[in-house]
């Protein structure tokens, strides 16, 4: 940790800055400062949720006093004359007063884009492992967090075994498919994948709104010729189109596309979100790709039109070059999971000859990230190297 030797008050104490022996010093507004109080008035000691809005912090907030102390600092704000210790480590860890590398980046930090290189580091586990071991389980989840995907071997062969494996993070996200649904042949489908034939890398459900963040895919049966899935790395696909036609990336941010889906007369439903979306400070969030859910794209100005055809095809050719996948062939008892606003998955065509039974489920990343976030303040980072 720096070592910081002084504070200073800027502007009559509506700001401070704080320095360490390098000259390095980071800056915190008094308001700031005084909504993240940690003292058990400010927030509660058993959930650390906080007691007061924003509205009870007065308008005319300021710092009068403040004292480097050991490892914290002491703050005085008028004109509650109210005294609050901080941690330095807290403040570092906090500090807003730079561009950090998250928002730097094109992609959040905990990101890794990769392509088709991927095949030799893809994250692995073993069903047992995970169950079994808090440390084992984090390190899964932690290369769901950073590549959008990852594998598990040695489940259940057995229907419905999937929710085992949801629950070993979060909870299924039911739909109008069920608690789960099953993917192979059928006479009259309601859905294409629910055929023999190859299907594009997609994102699944972009017609929801909002989206189901994790899709599980698990294996019973596949004995059938092909059928192999594939992964692609939308963030990776995204940041190609940016670097070889920025014009294109920007138009499939800047204007939204229409997704639909009408599998049988109670169910019609309908989103209006951009291929690729950005946070506020552009890095990209969201993946929604999906040729066979796109409805008549009418949002996009008639002069733009041109523009955006020609974008979304130069996306759909990256999507499909094999340098950007990896493949693999499930056997019964396996699964992958794969971030749906992020990754993109496939199927390669199937024959008749032969069975291939996977079950497939819903889930959502906060549930995955809770979990994480409890395993790694009692263990450390998960992080892979």
């Amino acid at each position: 940790m720096n070592s910081y030797v002084s504070v200073a008050l800027i502007d009559d104490g509506k700001e401070i800055s704080i320095s360490d022996d390098q000259d390095n010093r980071m800056r915190f507004h008094a308001v700031w400062l005084r909504d993240n109080a940690q003292d058990p008035h400010t927030r509660s000691a058993v959930n650390g949720q906080k007691l007061m809005t924003v509205s009870q912090i007065p308008e005319d907030i300021h710092v009068s006093k403040a004292v480097l102390k050991d490892d914290g600092l002491e703050i005085t704000f008028l004109p509650e004359n109210k005294v609050v210790q901080y941690s330095l480590i807290w403040l570092a860890g906090n500090c807003y007063d730079r561009i950090s590398e998250d928002q730097s980046s094109s992609v959040r930090a905990s990101a890794h884009m990769w392509d088709s290189q991927l095949s030799s580091q893809l994250p692995i586990t073993v069903y047992e492992d995970a169950k079994n071991s808090p440390k084992n389980l984090g390190g899964w989840l932690a290369g769901i967090r950073k590549f959008g995907v990852a594998k598990m071997t040695g489940g259940e062969i057995k229907s419905g075994a999937l929710l085992n494996v949801a629950s070993l993070f979060g909870y299924v996200r039911e739909t109008n498919y069920g608690a789960w649904f099953e993917v192979r042949s059928e006479i009259n489908p309601k859905n294409l994948a629910y055929t023999g034939l190859g299907l594009q890398a997609h994102t699944d459900n972009p017609y929801r709104d909002p989206v189901p963040t994790l899709q599980i895919l698990y294996c019973l049966e596949n004995s059938a010729d092909g059928g192999e899935n594939t992964v692609v790395d939308g963030f990776g696909v995204a940041e190609r189109l940016k670097e070889e036609a920025p014009d294109e990336f920007q138009i499939l941010c800047d204007y939204s596309a229409r997704f639909e889906f009408k599998g049988d007369d109670d169910v019609h439903l309908s989103a209006i979100k951009p291929m690729i979306e950005l946070s506020p400070e552009g890095q990209i969030v969201a993946i929604r790709f999906n040729n066979r859910s796109c409805a008549p794209l009418v949002d996009v100005p008639y002069d733009q039109m041109s523009l955006y055809y020609k974008a979304y095809r130069h996306f759909s050719d990256i999507v499909n070059d094999p340098s950007m996948a990896v493949n693999f062939k499930l056997s019964p008892g396996e699964c992958f999971i794969v971030d749906n606003c992020r990754v993109l998955h496939a199927r390669n065509a199937f024959s008749g000859a032969g069975t291939r039974w996977l079950q497939g489920c819903y889930a959502d990343m906060d549930g995955l990230l809770s979990t994480l976030s409890v395993i790694e303040n009692k263990y450390g980072s998960m992080d892979l190297d």
